[in-house]
């Protein structure tokens, strides 16, 4: 994992110039914030915007749309439930609550230890192997209450 730095103006600015040319810039750059800062601050948008010659509406725009962007740092760990159709269909409702009441913290949040974040996510692509999760990069299918037991178990190590 790569190691997450406090907000810095200066940093922000060498990276945003640092990818403004390339195609696709706007993604490119705001990957690259979150990967030096842990999330992109809300301070790099206005930024980002400028150096593009974009509207912050529409850089902001760009960062709501993608669920991978943080406005705030991840925890520890990361567990991602998912949240399509066949997940709920197979019992995903039930998980995500049960993750929620074993973590005491609702999907889109971390715990107070900054131990785990609790994400949805829309489609691992494990539809077959529903309902499904991911920790920290790692799929899961197959997930039933004692497989997110251990997971939830494992986040808080």
């Amino acid at each position: 994992m790569t190691a997450v730095h406090d907000w810095d103006e200066t940093r922000g600015a060498e990276i945003i110039a640092e990818h403004a040319g390339q195609e696709g810039a706007t993604l490119v750059i705001l990957h690259a914030l979150q990967e030096a800062f842990g999330h992109v601050p809300e301070a790099a948008i206005p930024m980002v915007a400028k150096a593009l010659n974009l509207s912050r509406a529409e850089v902001h725009g760009v960062f709501t749309f993608y669920h991978d962007f943080r406005h705030k740092p991840a925890g520890r760990h990361v567990l991602k439930l998912c949240r399509a159709e066949a997940c709920q269909a197979a019992g995903g409702d039930a998980l995500a609550a049960r993750a929620e009441a074993r973590l005491g913290v609702s999907l889109g949040n971390t715990t107070a230890d900054d131990r785990v974040t609790l994400e949805p996510i829309y489609c691992l692509g494990l539809c077959a192997t529903a309902p499904s999760a991911m920790l920290d990069g790692r799929l899961i299918g197959r997930l039933d209450q004692k497989r997110l037991d251990a997971l939830v178990a494992e986040a808080q190590r």
